[in-house]
């Protein structure tokens, strides 16, 4: 539990340094690049079932960050439908916001689950977060207005 503990701490210490915030809109990226998900094209985790670098040739902004894409078909696909591949809870820890906290990620702790991109900060909490899905989920999606609305711009 100790260690948990120091993990959430450390993670709030430098969430500050990991998101944009534009327009309402709050989104996990990395430092100044802008870049969310740390470069990894998200529609690779629907279509490859497995994380893939994105080329930054092949890019789009969504919500004031931007998305790098492995091919230029699945930038399209991205284009098309951005809600459908866009991390939920803005990339951030989908455990932490279903406890009302923004922390960062591992790429290791991706899944799809119901047609949804889920990240978590590490293996241990991915565990807790699947030990109740649906009510971490249902917790996650009543906690991200209201961080939204305060740490958004």
């Amino acid at each position: 539990m100790k260690n948990i503990k120091n993990i959430f701490a450390l993670a709030v210490t430098t969430f500050a340094l990991a998101f944009s915030a534009a327009a309402g809109e709050l989104v996990n990226v990395s430092g100044a690049s802008n870049i969310a998900v740390a470069g990894y094209d998200t529609v690779a985790f629907f279509t490859d079932k497995k994380p893939v670098n994105g080329d930054p040739g092949f890019s789009t902004t969504y919500q004031g960050a931007t998305y790098i894409f492995a091919s230029k078909e699945h930038k399209e696909l991205f284009a098309a439908n951005p809600e459908k591949y866009a991390p939920q809870c803005g990339g951030f820890c989908a455990y932490g916001v279903s406890v009302g906290a923004l922390f960062p990620v591992e790429i290791s702790t991706w899944q799809v689950r119901e047609g949804k991109l889920y990240l978590n900060l590490n293996k241990a909490i991915l565990k807790k977060f699947n030990s109740d899905f649906e009510g971490n989920v249902a917790k996650a999606d009543k906690n991200w207005p209201a961080l939204v609305e305060k740490h958004g711009k």
